[in-house]
């Protein structure tokens, strides 16, 4: 007796990645659609008995009608069973997601949903699944602690399903709901124990794992944008585990720090590097000066082009104009009196104020030249409104 399962977790359908622009968010919703599309594609190239999701299938109980019917429009690949476990996203509630998509008529019958903690016998596969369905967003017993005293029929194959964070794996100072006992397959004579909650794939022992996110998201190195591919040989048998990539976006974090005129070329270079199906948040640090910080704002809007989204924070990167740049600036009148002025005053007690209003100062006009040069309505505009905030910041370091 062998069976073949996919185990998978996380999919968290319905994200709404609120910390991108409407479009990208939207592309970034669609690729956890098609990834379990892809999970479906999976299983039936692989022929395989069966398909667990530990959890989180939906990222909020108040998702849209739509998209219950199209999550569960997207299993149609796979003609197997799918046994799926309420999470701490959609947990099992008297009125939820499930109960929801129940009254919508959007579950098909090849899916078994865990709603209680009582076995769930397959009995066409010799499988017997344990669940620990979450009934709350946040519980601080162990769900799983029943799976010790559960009777299944003998020969059969035990399977645990629950979601949350196993004990004595989080930092010891870091209290975590929904708990679960180290050791818990052991202790229940458990042949293998799908777990959720974690984002990427991970081995807790032996007979238990995360299978993580079958599609990433989150900027951490952590092994997600996996399912993982088990087998079951007989019962007490150690499983057989190999991690199968699902995802199709990588996300990256970059963080660059700028001193010197090389590092420019440098960080130039890494942008460069930034592909099409990376997600990349971008963080810059250090200095540079108004050519740099010029080449630095068209590579990334080339990038942003390119890649699947991209996160840029200038917040960190000072912005130092040389002499040179200052001339090119071309601020006649009262502005050129301003900068004068301010030239002079980087030496003295308030070098540090009068260098900040500068170089505040100089990006405002050197952004002012270039769009009063596209000869454009917009740069026209912003001509007007760059003279304003000049003038005020101007006024303000007079007190200097």
């Amino acid at each position: 007796m062998t069976v073949r399962l996919l185990h998978t977790a996380d999919w968290q359908i319905g994200k709404l990645f609120g910390q991108f622009e409407p479009d990208q968010a939207a592309l970034l919703a669609e690729a956890r659609f098609k990834a379990v599309e892809r999970l479906a594609a999976l299983a039936s190239e692989e022929a395989l008995d069966l398909v667990l999701v530990a959890g989180d299938v939906f990222d909020a109980q108040g998702v849209a009608d739509r998209t219950i019917h199209r999550l569960f429009n997207a299993l149609a690949g796979f003609s197997g069973r799918w046994v799926m476990l309420p999470g701490n996203h959609d947990a099992a509630l008297s009125e939820s997601v499930w109960t929801r998509a129940a009254r919508l008529h959007a579950i098909p019958d090849k899916v078994s949903l865990c709603l209680a903690p009582e076995p769930l016998l397959l009995e066409e596969l010799g499988v017997a699944i344990l669940p620990a369905p979450l009934t709350q967003r946040n519980t601080f017993d162990d769900l799983s602690e029943w799976f010790v005293s559960a009777e299944t029929p003998p020969g059969m194959l035990r399977i645990g399903l629950a979601h949350g964070s196993v004990r004595g794996i989080l930092a010891e100072a870091i209290d975590s709901a929904n708990p679960i006992a180290a050791g818990r397959a052991e202790q229940a004579a458990l042949d293998y124990l799908a777990l959720g909650d974690w984002h990427g794939s991970r081995q807790v022992d032996a007979r238990s794992w995360y299978s993580g996110t079958p599609e990433s998201d989150r900027f951490r190195a952590n092994q997600s944008g996996q399912a993982l591919l088990v087998e079951l040989t007989e019962p007490r048998a150690l499983p057989t585990v190999r991690p199968l990539r699902t995802g199709r976006h990588r996300w990256r974090s970059e963080a660059l720090t700028l001193q010197v005129p090389s590092d420019i070329e440098q960080a130039l270079q890494r942008i460069a590097g930034f592909s099409t199906d990376e997600v990349v948040q971008l963080s810059l640090s250090g200095q540079t000066d108004l050519a740099g910080h010029r080449r630095l704002r068209k590579a990334i809007g080339q990038a942003e082009g390119r890649v699947h989204s991209l996160l840029s924070d200038f917040s960190a990167l000072r912005l130092e104009p040389t002499a040179d740049d200052i001339d090119a600036l071309q601020a006649d009148g009262y502005l050129g009196e301003v900068i004068d002025e301010l030239r002079s005053q980087q030496q003295g007690g308030q070098g540090e104020v009068a260098r900040e209003a500068l170089t505040l100062l100089a990006g405002i006009l050197d952004e002012r030249r270039r769009d009063t040069g596209s000869g454009s309505k917009a740069g026209s505009d912003a001509e007007s409104c760059m003279e304003s905030k000049a003038a005020s910041k101007a006024n303000t370091t007079g007190a200097l």
